[in-house]
């Protein structure tokens, strides 16, 4: 009974999931990001300085691990 139920809440999700991709992306704001040469892709925002707070939070992250794995003891 347990495995009926975990199926079909399954089957139900996976269905009710399907309605969210059932609408089309919305029209494109007028006169942004569209000049002589065609739309442009990506609109130009700059990621530099997210992408650096995320190197160094996983050099931050990965420092750590290094050093909690060092100051634990083997056990015998």
């Amino acid at each position: 009974m347990k495995h009926f139920r975990t199926l079909a809440l399954a089957i139900a999700f996976s269905l009710f999931a399907s309605f969210g991709f059932s609408q089309g992306p919305p029209p494109p704001p007028a006169g942004a990001g569209h000049g002589a040469n065609g739309n442009q892709t990506g609109g130009n925002a700059p990621i530099g300085g997210g992408l650096f707070v995320l190197l160094g939070l996983g050099v931050a992250y990965g420092t750590k691990k290094l050093y909690d794995n060092q100051k634990e003891e083997p056990e015998d």
